[in-house]
């Protein structure tokens, strides 16, 4: 069976994701950063005080590649490593003051972008698409719980 990739849910999904990461990398550059720097800001604006290994689990990446995005964000003076109060050995990242307008830009230019990819969108499609979304989200994460990880089988 031949499958029709205009009318598969998953491919134009992963076209669409592609597509908005292509697009925020272009934003970031406008701004002299990476996209990684951005999500790295954003999450500790929403989460501050992660430890280094919490904030690489959250981004899906290795901890090495996290201490570089860390050392460029504190060399911009954006971000700070504070020793965590009950163990010396571990960091805890913090923004400091002069994120706050970047922060702000950021975030000016992700609604922006947001803006520009639901344009021409009602409120329903974009409640019906988001609900649609968190019950695929839910589905993938049942999975997971549900399946051994492929190392412990």
């Amino acid at each position: 069976m031949e499958v029709d990739f205009e009318q598969d849910l998953s491919i134009q999904l992963h076209d669409v994701a592609r597509l908005t990461r292509v697009v925020a990398d272009r934003c970031a550059r406008l701004q002299g950063m990476t996209r990684a720097q951005w999500v790295v800001l954003i999450k500790l604006s929403r989460t501050p005080g992660l430890t280094q290994r919490e904030m690489a689990d959250a981004l899906e990446i290795e901890p090495i590649s996290l201490a570089r995005l860390i050392d460029k964000l504190q060399a911009a003076g954006l971000v700070e490593r504070r020793a965590d109060l009950a163990d010396r050995r571990i960091w805890r990242l913090h923004l400091t003051p002069a994120a706050t307008p970047v922060l702000a830009e950021i975030m000016a230019r992700r609604n922006h972008l947001v803006a520009l990819v639901l344009n021409g969108m009602t409120s329903e499609t974009q409640a019906a698409m988001l609900a649609g979304f968190k019950l695929m989200k839910r589905n993938l994460a049942g999975l997971l719980e549900a399946a051994p990880a492929e190392e412990d089988a």
